[in-house]
């Protein structure tokens, strides 16, 4: 599969409903970068109720 954002092997895909789609680690990173400038993944966090300490 490849990357949605490049020409790139995708190393990470994702299937939601029939739909797939892939990213490289690149663009998965930056991905994660803009996720974590926002509280969406702190709001995730809580909401999933994590348990690192293990």
């Amino acid at each position: 599969m490849q990357c949605h954002y490049c020409e790139s092997e995708a190393d990470i895909s994702v299937e939601k409903d029939g739909l797939s789609v892939g990213v490289c680690q690149t663009h998965f990173r930056e991905q994660l970068e803009q996720l974590e400038e926002t509280d969406w993944l702190g709001d995730l966090d809580d909401e999933l109720d994590i348990d690192r300490t293990e």
